[in-house]
C-alpha cells in the first residue's frame, strides 16, 4: 500500500471561535457541512454521505481549539484528520486549519474536497 503524505490547508473565516468549535466537534454542527448526517456514540463518529457510511474515532479534542480524528480503516496507521481553529494573537483573524493526509496522487483531490466542505461551512454561517 501507498504511504500516504501530510499536507495542511488554511482557510480564513469570518466567525467567532466559540461558534466555530460548535460546527467541529459536534454531530448535529458536523451534520450541517462536513457530511449528510453524523451521529456518534462515545468516541466513534459515523459519517454518512450519500447513503454510504463512513466511521472515525475521536483522538482528541480541545474545547474552542481543535478536534481530530481517525478512520476506522485507517485505525493500524499513523493518519489523521485535525481541524483547529486559529486566532491571530495582533489582528484577531481568525482561521481553520486543516491537516489531512492523502496518497501522493490524492493530494489534489483531497484538498478540493476539503475546499468544498468548508465552503459550505462558510455558507452555513453566512460568511461565504
Amino acid at each position: 500500500m501507498d504511504d500516504k503524505v501530510k499536507y495542511e490547508l488554511e482557510f480564513p473565516i469570518h466567525a467567532s471561535p466559540s461558534l466555530l468549535y460548535q460546527y467541529i466537534s459536534t454531530p448535529s454542527g458536523l451534520s450541517e457541512w462536513f457530511a449528510d448526517n453524523v451521529n456518534s456514540r462515545g468516541e466513534l463518529f459515523k459519517f454518512i454521505w450519500d447513503g454510504a457510511e463512513e466511521q472515525a474515532k475521536l483522538l482528541t479534542k480541545k474545547s474552542g481549539e481543535r478536534i481530530k480524528f481517525r478512520w476506522l480503516e485507517d485505525e493500524d496507521e499513523p493518519y489523521y484528520f485535525e481541524i483547529r481553529i486559529q486566532v491571530d494573537e495582533i489582528t484577531k483573524d481568525v482561521s481553520i486549519m486543516v491537516t489531512d493526509f492523502a496518497e501522493e496522487d490524492e493530494i489534489e483531490e483531497g484538498k478540493m474536497l476539503w475546499e468544498n466542505q468548508i465552503s459550505g461551512l462558510k455558507q452555513v454561517l453566512g460568511s461565504a
